[in-house]
C-alpha cells in the first residue's frame, strides 16, 4: 500500500497557469448556466405568456434530451480523454442562443406554446443540462492531471454564478431579452478560453492521472497508456449496488433540487412588496447566496474529506428537505430570501460530495461514464418526470402544497439511497482517491 498522498494546497493551485486557465472555462460556462436558470422561468412568465405546465414541460424536454445524450456524451468524452470536441459543440450552442431567443423561440411561442416549449428544450439542453456533464467531466479530468483540486476550480463557477446575477439584474431591468445576449458574448470568450487551455498529451507527466489508479492494475506501463473503455467495465459499474443507491439519490434529491429551483423564483415574486422589481430583487439575492457558495466551496474538500462523500451526499438532500417545506409554511419575504440562502451550502455540499464519491468507490478510468450515468442521466430522468408533474401541480393545487409533498419524495430518497450506498470513507486517502487493500480501483473488488 502507496503512502498517502497530501493534497494540493490553495496556494500551489493559485501558482499553477492551467488552474486560472481551466477557472475561466468553469466562470464563463457557470455565467452562462445561471443567466438561463436565475431568469428564465420568470422570463417565460412574463415576457413569452407561458404557463406554469408548459414551462415544466420545457424543463422535461430539456431534461429528456439530456437523458438521451448522457450515455453517449460519457462514452465519447471518455474515449476522447483530454480532447476538446464535445467541449466545443456545447460552446457554439451557446454562442447561438441570443439569436435562438430573439429569431426562433419567440415566435414559435406565440404560434403554439407547446411547441415552443419542445423545441426550447431540445436546444436549452444541448448546453445546458446536457452540456455540464462535459464541461464539469472535462475539468475534473484536467483537475487531476494538472495537480490541482477538482473543488478549488469549480469555486470560479460560483463566483460566475454571483457575478451573472447581479449583472442579470441590471440587465433585466433595461430589456429582459438582453439576457440571451449576455450568454452569447460569455459563449464567445468561454471558446476563446477552450481554444488556448493546454491539455496534456501522451507522454506527459499529466496524462496518466486520466486514469490515476492504472498503474496498481497493471504498473507504471498501464499507467501511461490510454485508459481503455470496455464493455465489461461499464456493466460491472452498473452491477454495483452502491452505483444503484447513487442513481436513486441523484434521481430524487439531486434532480428535485433543480425542479425546486425551476419556478421558485415565480412563486418569490408573489410575496415581494413595495416598488421594487421581484425579479432584479430575486437576483439579488441569488449574488449572495452564490458568494457565500464560493466560500463555503473552498472549505468544502476538506470537510467531505473528514466526513466522507456518503454523508456529504444525505446532508446536502436534508437540507434540501428543510428548504423546501420551509418555503411551503414560512413565506414572508425575509424568509423566503433565507430558504434560498441555504442553497450556498446545498451546492458544494452536493458537487463535491458527487466527484469524491465517483472517484473513490468506482473505477477512475471511467470517471467521466460514472458521472454522465450516475449523476447526469439519473438526475435528467427525475427531472424529466417531476418538472411536468409538479409544473402541473403549482396550477393546480398551489405551490405550498407541492412543496410539502416534495420534501416527502427527497426524504424517502435519502432513506432509500442510504441503505443501499456503501460508506466511501473505508477507501479514501488523505487526497480524496482510493486505495483498496488489493489495489485495485473498483468497488467490486474492494468491497464486495
Amino acid at each position: 500500500m502507496s503512502a498517502a498522498v497530501t493534497p494540493p494546497s490553495a496556494g500551489t493551485s493559485l501558482k499553477n497557469p492551467a488552474f486560472w486557465n481551466f477557472g475561466g472555462l468553469f466562470f464563463f460556462y457557470f455565467a452562462i448556466w445561471q443567466l438561463a436558470f436565475t431568469f428564465l422561468s420568470r422570463w417565460l412568465e412574463v415576457e413569452a405568456g407561458m404557463s406554469h405546465g408548459n414551462i415544466g414541460l420545457l424543463n422535461s424536454v430539456m431534461a429528456l434530451t439530456a437523458f438521451c445524450l448522457q450515455p453517449l456524451y460519457g462514452y465519447l468524452q471518455d474515449k476522447l480523454g483530454f480532447r476538446k470536441h464535445l467541449f466545443a459543440f456545447v460552446v457554439l450552442v451557446g454562442a447561438l442562443m441570443g439569436p435562438f431567443f430573439a429569431f426562433v423561440f419567440t415566435p414559435l411561442v406565440e404560434v403554439n406554446q407547446v411547441l415552443g416549449a419542445i423545441v426550447g428544450g431540445l436546444f436549452l439542453s444541448l448546453t445546458l443540462n446536457a452540456g455540464v456533464g462535459i464541461v464539469e467531466a472535462f475539468n475534473e479530468r484536467n483537475s487531476r492531471a494538472n495537480g490541482f483540486e477538482y473543488g478549488h476550480v469549480r469555486l470560479f463557477g460560483s463566483v460566475a454564478g454571483a457575478t451573472a446575477s447581479l449583472i442579470g439584474g441590471f440587465l433585466w431591468a433595461s430589456d429582459p431579452d438582453n439576457i440571451w445576449w449576455a450568454a452569447t458574448v460569455s459563449a464567445i470568450v468561454l471558446g476563446t478560453l477552450l481554444l488556448v487551455a493546454r491539455t496534456p498529451k501522451p507522454g506527459d507527466p499529466g496524462y496518466a492521472a486520466v486514469a490515476a489508479d492504472a498503474a496498481a492494475e497493471g504498473g507504471a506501463d498501464a499507467a501511461a497508456e490510454k485508459p481503455k473503455v470496455s464493455r465489461e467495465t461499464v456493466l460491472t459499474l452498473l452491477r454495483s449496488r452502491s452505483f444503484l443507491g447513487f442513481m436513486v439519490l441523484m434521481f430524487g434529491a439531486a434532480a428535485l433540487y433543480d425542479v425546486f429551483d425551476q419556478q421558485f423564483p415565480n412563486y418569490f415574486a408573489r410575496f415581494v412588496t413595495g416598488a421594487i422589481d421581484p425579479q432584479v430583487l430575486f437576483s439579488r439575492v441569488v449574488f449572495v447566496q452564490i458568494l457565500v457558495e464560493a466560500l463555503v466551496m473552498v472549505a468544502m474538500p476538506f470537510v467531505i474529506n473528514r466526513i466522507g462523500a456518503k454523508r456529504g451526499l444525505q446532508l446536502f438532500a436534508l437540507v434540501l428537505v428543510v428548504r423546501v417545506v420551509g418555503s411551503a409554511f414560512f413565506t414572508h419575504t425575509y424568509l423566503l430570501i433565507f430558504w434560498r440562502l441555504l442553497a450556498a451550502v446545498e451546492m458544494p455540499l452536493m458537487l463535491v460530495s458527487v466527484m469524491k464519491y465517483i472517484t473513490r468507490m468506482f473505477d477512475v478510468r471511467i470517471s467521466a461514464t460514472a458521472y454522465m450515468i450516475g449523476f447526469n442521466m439519473a438526475k435528467q430522468v427525475g427531472i424529466v418526470v417531476f418538472s411536468w408533474v409538479f409544473g402541473i401541480a403549482y396550477d393546480v393545487i398551489g405551490f405550498s402544497l407541492s412543496y410539502v409533498i416534495m420534501g416527502a419524495v427527497v426524504l424517502l430518497v435519502v432513506l432509500l439511497a442510504g441503505w443501499l450506498m456503501a460508506d466511501d470513507r473505508h477507501h479514501a486517502l488523505a487526497d480524496g482517491s482510493v486505495e483498496p487493500a488489493d489495489g485495485t480501483p473498483s468497488e467490486t473488488a474492494a468491497r464486495v
